[in-house]
């Protein structure tokens, strides 16, 4: 059976494995591996957005079932990945822009800052998932 919310985890997954091996080919040196792996990571993340809208056009709210202290952990964990999800939009832009018109010396003060929030971005989306469809079992509603 196919899981809509299962195929956006993947691509988030997906997303921050290709950001974590950027990130090992440009410390390695290997300048044109990391600008292929980060182009990937952008291309993974479009498509999981426009997969996310889709699905939550179609599916709208889903509500967290777990009770107890996982519920505040759940929530915080989701606040910060929310709103860091808004702000590494023009992050991401931002900083490949800077790479595609080859001012490396800009592009690298921004990444410090776009690579740790996009990769917290990529693994909360996957543990957000893990917790409200597989720990809790969350419903639409």
């Amino acid at each position: 059976m196919f899981s809509h919310a299962a195929l956006n985890a993947t691509l988030n997954g997906t997303s921050a494995v290709l950001l974590g091996c950027g990130y090992a080919a440009v410390r390695s040196g290997k300048i044109a591996w990391h600008k292929r792996f980060m182009i990937a990571a952008f291309a993974v993340s479009t498509v999981f957005l426009v997969s996310y809208l889709v699905y939550h056009y179609r599916v709208g709210h889903v509500r967290f079932q777990g009770q107890g202290w996982i519920r505040p952990v759940y929530f915080a964990l989701l606040i910060t990945h929310t709103i860091l999800a808004i702000v590494i939009v023009p992050l991401i832009l931002v900083t490949l822009r800077r790479a595609w018109m080859e001012r490396f010396d800009r592009h690298k003060i921004i990444a410090r800052w776009t690579f740790p929030l996009w990769v917290y971005v990529s693994v909360t989306g996957v543990v957000v998932y893990v917790l409200l469809y597989v720990v809790y079992g969350g419903r639409a509603g």
